[in-house]
């Protein structure tokens, strides 16, 4: 029996929330669960975890921009607002659909390991694991070629135009908003261990309190290189001297040519179907892949009839989270060097075999990988939503907060440190080599029914292919609209192996104690925790012609429309 807690009230919304995007009418209109409503137009929507940048977003749309302009100017106000977590400094991956051709294209702008950081170099500075933070876990940022492929791709309005609101806000400050101040205090210590990143991001020694205004005129600087040089400023100009000034003053091996021969790739989303969806994920090197195995594996199960909160239906959830994950673990990597067996992992056939272990009654805390062979076949996401109902969902990111740690010389950005998701370990699909991807956490999603398209990501490292998982559920089990699926509590698992998980305490007390007479060990978090990733939905119904936006409490953001022309003379 579904929880009433978690039913879905709808105010004149029947015949939408009856389509598979929404939820069930309640015999009190006006009483519900569902925290904030979703932002509806017949204009476009930007969706982000900072106000400022959706606002910036939608900007764009109001001037003629297109989705993919507006995620771009978007992503770079993100940069200026919420550093920690992404910034040129970082890697980018997006899916963009074309609401008049139906066509969805996927971009992965992830960078390189340099040519010359390989295992042996590694070892011979005494590393027997590749290093979290520091110099030798810089890779090539890929953020900044990435908005390049886009916007010549996409683009409709001039280059320089996206970048002038995160230069506005770089140059005259922002005030530093509750999420982003909590996040840049507990990466204080990494800032201050070196003197480019204090100088830039400690204001007299500390991290900005919220409401606090912070200025960062070096990154202003920067930006304006990347608006009247495009991205060759990043890769062969300026900005890519000051790379390899740091990087070679630090003890680095990045090179020119690591930079400037570096390219992003169009490739072809991966999918399956689930309750009549179908559901797109980026291929590997991301982990999309788990995304979609776990939701085959929820197909195994009658997930609605139990409640798709109910301890029967977490508990599957759990059980195929760490099939999934292990999965990952063992076969993710960069394809272009190694044989990845996608088809097979996402396959209906594999998923019915790795369902087949699960034991209704029991959690099991010893997971293997399994064998697909067999059957052949922190973080920053937002999305975008055009007028004509064009999608961009793009996610972009410095791993870890602040990324490596290491500022730039002279240019207030920190550099990612994804390098630290290589292993040394030889014959791993992400064994580290110059010039190779390393996996990557960072997925943007599409999912489309008949007439509904909606792009959608939540953030979190390992926690976003369980959560992606857990947001398609809630809509097609749940019958929730995009709104209250973002915001319906969450459990994640932010490691491989063992029986533990953090979940959030608007899981009913009941079901959380179920769940641990079944040998679960879960760590309770709040209502809405951070750990769970914060994400962003757009949704167009191009029957109607209406857009649908939402944004997630756990972070700072929301869904904003873009203005009218009321005032257009």
């Amino acid at each position: 029996m579904r929880p009433s807690t978690f039913l879905l009230v709808c105010v004149g919304m029947a015949s939408f929330y009856s389509s598979a995007a929404g939820g069930q009418p309640s015999e009190h209109p006006l009483d519900r669960s569902q925290a904030r409503s979703m932002t509806i137009t017949r204009l476009g929507i930007v969706a982000t975890s900072q106000t400022l940048a959706s606002q910036a977003g939608a900007q764009i749309l109001a001037r003629g921009g297109s989705a993919a302009d507006a995620a771009i100017a978007a992503n770079a106000v993100l940069g200026v607002v919420e550093p920690m977590n992404n910034g040129i400094g970082g890697d980018l991956f997006a899916i963009e659909w074309d609401a008049r051709s139906g066509h969805l294209t996927g971009l992965n702008a992830s960078g390189w390991a340099p040519e010359r950081l390989t295992p042996e170099f590694l070892r011979a500075k005494g590393f027997a694991q590749m290093p979290a933070s520091g110099i030798l876990s810089v890779t090539v940022p890929g953020a900044v070629r990435g908005w390049e492929a886009l916007h010549r791709r996409f683009g409709r309005l001039p280059w320089s135009d996206l970048f002038q609101p995160a230069i506005y806000y770089a140059k005259n400050g922002f005030p530093v908003t509750e999420f982003i101040s909590a996040y840049w205090k507990a990466d204080r210590a990494k800032l201050a261990a070196d003197p480019n990143a204090s100088r830039v991001f400690l204001v007299n020694g500390a991290p900005p309190d919220a409401g606090a205004v912070f200025r960062n005129p070096q990154y202003a600087r920067a930006l304006e290189l990347v608006a009247s040089r495009g991205a060759d400023a990043v890769y062969r100009g300026e900005i890519a001297q000051a790379i390899l000034r740091t990087s070679e003053r630090l003890g680095g091996v990045m090179t020119a040519e690591d930079l400037a021969d570096f390219k992003p790739e169009w490739v072809d989303p991966i999918s399956t179907t689930y309750r009549g969806w179908t559901v797109y994920e980026m291929p590997p090197n991301s982990q999309g892949m788990a995304a979609l195995e776990m939701l085959n594996i929820f197909e195994r199960f009658p997930l609605a009839a139990w409640g798709f909160m109910s301890a029967d239906a977490l508990h599957v959830k759990m059980e195929a989270q760490k099939l999934a994950y292990q999965d990952l673990r063992r076969y993710d990597g960069d394809p272009r060097f190694a044989r990845i067996p996608v088809a097979a992992i996402i396959s209906k056939a594999y998923a019915a075999e790795r369902a087949k272990s699960i034991d209704l009654g029991r959690a099991h805390c010893d997971v293997s990988p399994g064998e697909p062979q067999r059957f052949g076949t922190d973080t920053t996401y937002l999305s975008a939503v055009d007028r004509e109902g064009n999608i961009v969902s793009l996610i972009q990111s410095l791993y870890e907060g602040f990324g490596s740690g290491i500022g730039v010389d002279g240019f207030g950005f920190t550099l990612q440190n994804r390098g630290a998701l290589f292993v040394l370990e030889g014959g791993h699909p992400d064994v580290l080599a110059g010039h190779k991807r390393p996996f990557h956490t960072i997925i943007p999603a599409f999912m489309e029914k008949g007439s509904l398209h909606i792009g959608f990501g939540i953030m979190g490292g390992l926690n976003q292919a369980q959560a992606h998982a857990q947001f398609v559920s809630n809509l097609a089990d749940g019958g929730l609209n995009i709104q209250a699926a973002l915001e319906a509590p969450r459990f994640t698992k932010l490691d491989f192996g063992g029986c533990d998980f953090l979940i959030e305490a608007r899981v009913p007390a009941s079901v959380r104690q179920a769940l641990v007479a079944r040998g679960h060990r879960l760590i309770e978090r709040g209502d809405f925790a951070t750990p769970m990733g914060g994400g962003q939905a757009v949704l167009h119904d191009s029957a109607a012609g209406v857009n649908y936006g939402a944004s997630d409490p756990r972070k700072d953001g929301a869904a904003v429309p873009e203005p009218a022309p009321a005032f257009e003379r």
